[in-house]
């Protein structure tokens, strides 16, 4: 069992906690997840590590109420256990194995939209402990949805903050943000990594793409096992079929078929269009997950 120490509401629907998890945390790195289940029936839940602390053991995972499973989640409270926490899964973010002297020539851009601010926490967070400064957007829907404002402050170069319909900060999508840096402040970046709703990242790619500017996303499709084998959370990048679970979560944004993932998360949640996809997907469809057959 892994205890919950902390439980507390960010903003609306969107919840952390700090759970007592000292095997992951012991070895986890920024852009890695965990799957979660709250007790031998409930669903596998894949969530970004926010944040961990080795030295207490500590994980922290922030997670929105969408369904069933993250509603009962949100129930829970400091002193309940989850029956299962499982990690670290996925690959590091690929700044951990760059030497970080090259990291400190390097000006990077971090693009966080919604929730996705979560898992673009402990990359800025790593890199200002390695002495390396990032600027960071964070673009919200509503002030109230905004969240984790403070801690990003504390660890990034410049925090630009942005919301849909202008009630705190500057209004306007984060890919305005983007050029008003690049296009009229004239600030060069080599490389952004932008992390949120996957249609915030199709369209931060494309303008991307426009400025020549390497930019790298983190997937978040539908996943079951975790492990590659069940194909839920097949993407298209660069023409290949990859698994976001083991060979991501982080891909070139600009390699990405955006538009076939995002068809695919829709036709996924029902079972004509699994059936349909195994059609369509052959022998790249794995259909490990049982929910096919």
């Amino acid at each position: 069992m892994y205890k919950i120490l902390k439980a507390k509401m960010l903003a609306e629907n969107i919840y952390l906690m700090d759970v007592e998890a000292r095997r992951v945390a012991d070895s986890c790195l920024p852009g890695q997840f965990v799957i979660v289940k709250i007790d031998e029936k409930g669903e596998r839940i894949p969530l970004t590590i926010c944040d961990y602390n080795r030295e207490t053991g500590t994980v922290t995972i922030v997670f929105q109420t969408v369904g069933a499973s993250t509603k009962r989640m949100a129930m829970l409270k400091e002193g309940d256990s989850f029956r299962d926490f499982v990690g670290p899964l996925g690959q590091p973010s690929e700044l951990c194995s760059q030497p970080v002297d090259e990291l400190k020539k390097k000006k990077i851009l971090f693009v966080a939209g919604g929730v996705g601010t979560a898992p673009v926490y402990p990359q800025v967070k790593w890199l200002k402990e390695n002495g390396v400064d990032a600027d960071v957007i964070v673009g919200s829907k509503t002030q109230s949805l905004l969240i984790l404002e403070k801690e990003m402050e504390a660890v990034a170069g410049n925090l630009y903050v942005t919301t849909d319909d202008g009630s705190y900060k500057r209004k306007g999508m984060v890919t305005e943000v983007i050029k008003d840096l690049v296009q009229v402040q004239g600030n060069k970046y080599d490389l952004c990594i932008a992390i949120g709703p996957m249609i915030m990242m199709k369209f931060v790619c494309l303008l991307t793409k426009e400025l020549s500017l390497p930019t790298v996303v983190s997937l978040n499709p539908i996943m079951v096992d975790g492990t590659g084998m069940c194909g839920a959370c097949r993407v298209l990048v660069d023409g290949q079929v990859k698994f976001a679970c083991v060979d991501g979560p982080e891909f070139d944004g600009h390699k990405v078929d955006f538009d076939l993932a995002m068809k695919r998360q829709q036709l996924y949640k029902t079972e004509e269009g699994r059936a349909y996809l195994k059609a369509q997907e052959g022998d790249t469809h794995n259909g490990g997950c049982g929910n096919c057959n």
